[in-house]
């Protein structure tokens, strides 16, 4: 006769206690909603002591504790929509940008067709008998424009692209020098000129890069935009 006692049956299976099977899902978060905080609280409430039930003061911290957190995260999915709002008015800000042109420090003069080549020259302090000089790709000498004497600061100039004879120049990359008298001595003054930007880029820790044949240079280092 076998003594092994069978441990299973219909009816002993019918009495144990059945596990409950909880489906869960991949996609959900590991983050505490506010569902969450009031089926805790809930629970906490069902298993306080009757004789010592839990301070309101207590409560009340907790309370306030969810819904600073749950400020704080609303707060930082606004400043997320923000500055995805904000990445979008610039690129479309900057977008405006391609054709038109900026003053950066170069001693080149881009001459076209038609108007005027400009730039500045820089002077830390008063300057007499100010000239500005052009010359050409072979380094000869084609024009030089007298400014006279000018006060510290930018001093603004126009090359009209005509020679000393009066002829209209062809178009291209003219060299430039700015020189002046200051206490006596002539010197050489550093010269601004305006380049075309050609394309623009959205640099998240730069800001906008504007793009010109001379480079690439931020936008809040251009002194003027034309």
């Amino acid at each position: 006769m076998s003594n092994d006692i069978s441990t299973s049956s219909p009816y002993l299976d019918s009495i144990r206690w059945q596990e409950t099977q909880v489906a869960t899902s991949d996609n959900e978060s590991d983050a505490l909603t506010q569902e969450d905080f009031f089926s805790l609280l809930t629970q906490q409430l069902s298993f306080q002591d009757p004789s010592n039930p839990a301070d309101n003061d207590q409560m009340i911290a907790q309370m306030t504790s969810f819904t600073m957190a749950q400020g704080i995260s609303d707060l930082n999915s606004n400043f997320d929509s923000l500055a995805t709002s904000m990445t979008s008015n610039s690129a479309l800000q900057a977008s405006t940008l391609v054709g038109k042109q900026a003053l950066l420090e170069s001693n080149t003069l881009d001459l076209n067709e038609t108007g005027d080549a400009k730039g500045s020259a820089v002077a830390t302090e008063a300057v007499d008998n100010l000239k500005i000089k052009v010359t050409d790709a072979s380094g000869q000498l084609v024009r030089t424009i007298d400014m006279g004497s000018q006060p510290a600061g930018a001093v603004r100039f126009a090359w009209d692209g005509k020679n000393e004879a009066g002829e209209r120049l062809p178009e291209g990359e003219y060299s430039v020098t700015a020189e002046g008298s200051s206490g006596g001595e002539f010197s050489s003054l550093p010269i601004a000129t305006f380049k075309n930007i050609e394309s623009v880029n959205i640099n998240g820790s730069s800001g906008i890069i504007i793009n010109t044949k001379e480079g690439a240079v931020r936008l809040i280092d251009v002194a003027e935009i034309a």
